[in-house]
């Protein structure tokens, strides 16, 4: 692959993670469609004079805005969420519990705040990088949870919208999957939203490594 200072792909056109950039028009659509269809793709990652960094998407979860207890949106537009009211296909970035941050992927037109939280990345490349900014050893736990996958991959809110098309992060087609090799679950840690945190929304690779919590199904 080629390295960290030649990957700065223009928009709309093949990028260096090996695969093929994803079009806008992928994310025009409901998240539960989007997040199934981003399972096996590759999030790429590249900042100046720094490794380039990739992961396979594992795992997913999907939001649908204010009809859905569980989503940011929920109670409305904020000056914390207005990303998710935007054009899809870009970075909804968010700070949580004072110290971590999680990535999103926005869907569906504008003024439709619906999104996919990416879970899980399979460590493709950079591991090297994503162990010194994890600070852990064991490659399994360099990315096996939202948090964690943002924080090997230097995710932060500079990234809140940027676009999935662009330069500093971007997705691109990798591996086929179908529905024989995706597992579903309910949603992780949103006991708050009632009949809602029940919804089998919580997508992942079966028997993958990667998968968060060890709950890796078949």
């Amino acid at each position: 692959m080629a390295s960290a200072s030649a990957c700065a792909p223009p928009i709309a056109t093949s990028s260096c993670g090996g695969g093929h950039l994803i079009s806008r028009e992928f994310y025009l659509a409901p998240p539960d469609l989007v997040a199934r269809k981003l399972l096996g793709k590759l999030l790429v990652r590249t900042a100046a004079a720094e490794e380039l960094k990739i992961g396979r998407i594992v795992e997913v979860e999907a939001y649908f805005g204010e009809s859905d207890a569980a989503a940011h949106a929920f109670a409305g537009k904020t000056a914390r969420n207005a990303v998710l009211f935007g054009p899809p296909g870009h970075a909804y970035v968010y700070f949580v519990y004072g110290m971590h941050h999680c990535l999103n992927v926005v869907t569906q037109g504008k003024d439709q705040p619906e999104a996919v939280l990416i879970r899980a990345l399979e460590p493709l490349e950079g591991i090297a990088a994503m162990r010194r900014f994890r600070r852990c050893s064991r490659e399994r736990d360099l990315s096996n949870g939202p948090a964690k996958l943002c924080q090997a991959l230097r995710i932060g809110r500079s990234l809140n919208g940027a676009d999935l098309s662009g330069r500093e992060i971007f997705i691109e087609s990798d591996l086929e999957t179908g529905d024989g090799d995706i597992g579903e679950s309910p949603r992780i840690g949103v006991d708050y939203a009632g009949e809602a945190a029940a919804w089998p929304l919580r997508l992942f690779l079966k028997k993958n490594l990667y998968v968060s919590r060890g709950f890796r199904g078949g």
